[in-house]
């Protein structure tokens, strides 16, 4: 039996994807107003700062890993128009289905695919961008993950991972303090699910930091990575370009 973690918890590497599925379907309809109560309201500065470093031109492909609610895909849409192509992929059908119905409330219809980041079912050299905003620090086997990115991505394609990081050290103590007391009763209060933000800020501190990170970018495949710190570390946007 193969084990990872769930949190702070181990567990068999079958049981993770089933507990992170039972996460995401407990709290997909107050996603969103979970993330603007958490962060303030920083997450959309952190997703704008992501689009502007995508750089997206008309015309081009895209895909949207974890996209959930469906904030990325939709500013990505826009920028590469109606001759490109934004595919707005989760798996979690849940999170998907709110994304989806989100998106067509704002006239915009995507290809929306349920589908495992770590078997990405497109061909080789397929997409200009690759996006995956706060979904890699659940998954299973990251490396899988980020060689299936690199696969499908062009020579020369970008690779964008926004997720939480390694905060900067005089934040650390504060830090720890709100997410580990304020967070769950936030989440207890909203969507009566406490566990559900309990699991995240453990999952944060089990996630690899941006020095990390970025060598398993670079093992992966990408010649080329950097990373941004954003809000004293709280995120990092890593960019990695496909040689």
């Amino acid at each position: 039996m193969s084990t990872t973690h769930f949190g702070f918890q181990s567990v068999d590497e079958k049981e993770k994807a089933r507990r992170v599925r039972g996460v995401f379907d407990s709290v997909a309809s107050k996603y969103d107003l979970m993330n603007d109560l958490m962060s303030g309201g920083l997450h959309r500065a952190w997703k704008a700062y992501t689009v502007m470093v995508a750089n997206l031109q008309e015309g081009q492909q895209v895909l949207d890993i974890a996209g959930g609610t469906g904030d990325l895909s939709l500013a990505f849409a826009r920028k590469v128009g109606a001759s490109g192509r934004v595919v707005h992929t989760d798996i979690n059908e849940a999170m998907l289905r709110v994304g989806r119905n989100r998106l067509i409330d704002k006239g915009v219809v995507l290809p929306t695919l349920v589908c495992d980041a770590e078997q990405l079912p497109f061909p080789d050299q397929h997409f200009d961008l690759v996006s995956v905003a706060f979904g890699l620090r659940n998954m299973t086997h990251k490396d899988i993950a980020l060689r299936e990115m690199c696969r499908v991505l062009r020579s020369g394609g970008k690779l964008l991972v926004l997720e939480f990081s390694r905060v900067a050290q005089p934040l650390a103590k504060p830090y720890d303090w709100y997410s580990f007391n304020i967070l769950p009763r936030l989440g207890q209060l909203v969507t009566g699910d406490a566990d559900s933000y309990r699991y995240l800020a453990e999952s944060i501190r089990m996630h690899p930091g941006q020095e990390e990170l970025k060598a398993m970018m670079h093992e992966a495949g990408f010649g080329h990575v950097d990373y941004h710190n954003m809000t004293g570390g709280v995120v990092a946007l890593h960019v990695g370009i496909k040689c």
